[in-house]
């Protein structure tokens, strides 16, 4: 793990006590995940002392960095157990994927823009995330050849939810992601067990769109 400086500890140490904390999340492993993990390894260097602000900031190539809370809640929402596979579609800045794979087993992370492909695993391989499998691809096709994923995450707002990401989550399995339109979503939570899937809305967000075969077309 990179040097990290007295001034970047405290400011995490901040963000996680007012920004997370302060709106509910309460999960013990995700506090700690957001506490360890170096967001502003995540950013440009141009914005990395506005790294733990509490609002999302730009990545380049259209796509942004979810705002810490965000990313906290919706890692809550998982229900992340140490031994779970986890899919992430949305890759970006690998933030979110660096935060669940402080919990989780394994973590499958799809980036469909090869810039952000190629940066983010030399990132991940520097922070030593050996737990992090990543993949250039159209994430909306999910990764058949893994499923099925104890958990599933997308990072990115879609019409509806891909059926074939539902056929990639085992029972007992979770699925969070923002469904809406191009401008808002709302995030869902879908809990599948033996019975069917059940849903859960967790309330508005705004989310960049998801671009492939099963989202918004470019």
């Amino acid at each position: 793990m990179e040097a990290d400086s007295l001034k970047y500890r405290r400011q995490r140490e901040a963000m996680v006590r007012k920004q997370i904390e302060a709106r509910g999340v309460s999960d013990s492993a995700v506090l700690a995940a957001m506490q360890k993990v170096q967001r502003h390894l995540f950013v440009s260097e141009a914005l990395r002392d506005q790294a733990y602000g509490d609002y999302p900031l730009p990545i380049g190539d259209g796509q942004t960095i979810s705002q810490p809370y965000i990313v906290a809640e919706m890692t809550q929402a998982l229900q992340l157990n140490p031994d779970d596979r986890v899919l992430e579609i949305g890759t970006g800045s690998g933030y979110q994927a660096a935060v669940i794979a402080e919990i989780a087993f394994r973590v499958y992370t799809i980036e469909r823009i090869h810039s952000l492909f190629v940066k983010t695993r030399a990132l991940f391989d520097r922070l030593k995330y050996h737990n992090i499998v990543t993949r250039y691809s159209d994430g909306t096709t999910g990764w058949s050849d893994q499923a099925p994923f104890d958990a599933i995450m997308v990072t990115a707002g879609a019409p509806d939810i891909p059926p074939i990401l539902l056929q990639q989550l085992a029972v007992g399995g979770r699925l969070v992601m923002p469904v809406g339109d191009q401008h808002v979503q709302e995030l869902i939570k879908l809990y599948r067990d033996a019975d069917g899937i059940h849903q859960t809305k967790m309330g508005g967000c705004r989310f960049v769109k998801l671009i492939g075969e099963h989202g918004w077309h470019e």
